[in-house]
This record gives structure tokens, sequence and C-alpha cells, in this order.
């Protein structure tokens, strides 16, 4: 059991994690920076103010854009990789955005009203667009 458990934790391994999680951590953060500049409502003052609308939209872009960087993790072949895809993922989470806002007309202001309908369907959209967005990054073995 303790010869398994220093197996799993070798240095090699925890280095790995550690620079994987890290960066991950990193580029949540840079992605969120970027999509809250992008979009023209200021989310974190909206949430601040307790609007639920912006919480939710701005959840599901956040989660939108886990679900491929962690899917990206586990099939990237080097850090290098993963940061690549992971800028990927980001792109196509700021194109769904915009294309929602083209479907619903006054998005922003919407969103700033409180409008709860808005925000759970941007969150909807962000999440679905994840989805397959972490399913096109997983390697095909054709």
């Amino acid at each position: 059991m303790l010869e398994a458990l220093q197996m799993s934790l070798n240095v090699t391994a925890v280095l790995g994690f550690l620079f994987y999680i890290v960066s991950a951590v990193v580029l949540l953060a840079f992605f969120q920076l970027v999509y809250t500049r992008i979009t023209p409502h200021k989310e974190f003052e909206l949430i601040r103010e307790g609007n639920t609308a912006a919480a939710i939209a701005l959840a599901g872009a956040v989660i939108g854009f886990a679900l491929p960087v962690s899917s990206v993790i586990s099939h990237a072949v080097s850090l290098l990789d993963f940061i690549v895809w992971a800028l990927i993922a980001g792109v196509v989470q700021l194109l769904a955005f915009l294309a929602v806002s083209l479907v619903l007309k006054g998005l922003p202001g919407r969103i700033q009203k409180g409008e709860v309908a808005a925000g759970i369907y941007v969150a909807a959209i962000a999440v679905s667009v994840g989805l397959l967005n972490a399913a096109c990054m997983t390697p095909t073995t054709n």
C-alpha cells in the first residue's frame, strides 16, 4: 500500500499536477478577464449588486470554458498543447456569446436589468458549446 502511494506521488507526477493546475487556474482567470471585457455589461459590478442574470450568464461561460479545458488536460501531450487548446476553447466561448448576442436582441441591457431568462439562456448555450467543444477536442483513434 505504501509502495503504491509512493509510486503515485513521485516528483514527476506532483510537478505535472502543479504545472497543469496552476496553468488551468491562470487560464480560467484570463478567460474571465477577457470575457468580462468583451461583454458590454460589467458582470462583476452587476453581481456585486445582486444581479442574478449576470451571475448565471457568467457562471455558464466559466463552466463552458472549464469543460473543454478539463478534457484537454486529460488528452494533452504537453503543457504547450494544453495551453493552445485551452486558448481555442476560450475563443469558441467568446464566439458563442457573440452569437447569442445576435439572436437575443438587446442582450446586454436584458442582463443589466436582471432578466433571469436571458441569463439562463446565455448560460445554457455556453455550457452546451463547452460540452461540444470538449467532445471535439478529444483525439480520435481512426
